[in-house]
């Protein structure tokens, strides 16, 4: 089981969540929330599960969260897991979740594939 992220009270906005992330964690959470919000720009921030995450039209498009030794990112389909297996395996993974390192750079662009993905996802289902 992965080390328990460490936060003083519970964060109700993303802003509060990204806040209680250790100083040095807190530009990557920052750019994470701008990545995800700039692919899927009609999704809407929460917090929910202790996490930051956005969801579109009432569905979960993604969650992340800090934790001691990474950054996690959740909601990742197996669709786009199995079609991205080659790009994805520098990562620890496990049923829709990626484990970026802590102290190493956030694939960003990985990230707005994901993103994207799960929003046509959603909008294909409606």
């Amino acid at each position: 089981m992965p080390a328990r992220k460490v936060t003083a009270k519970p964060a109700r906005t993303v802003d509060d969540y990204i806040a209680s992330a250790p100083k040095d964690r807190r530009v990557a959470l920052t750019t994470l929330r701008q990545t995800i919000k700039a692919a899927a720009p009609k999704a809407t921030e929460i917090v929910s599960y202790g996490m930051a995450g956005f969801k579109q039209g009432g569905e979960r498009v993604a969650y992340f969260a800090y934790w001691k030794t990474h950054t996690a990112l959740y909601g990742t389909s197996r669709e786009f897991i199995d079609a991205h297996a080659a790009e994805l395996k520098p990562y620890v993974q496990s049923k829709g979740t990626l484990q970026f390192p802590a102290g190493k750079p956030l694939p960003y662009g990985l990230v707005t594939k994901i993103v994207k993905a799960r929003v046509a996802e959603i909008e294909k289902a409606r």
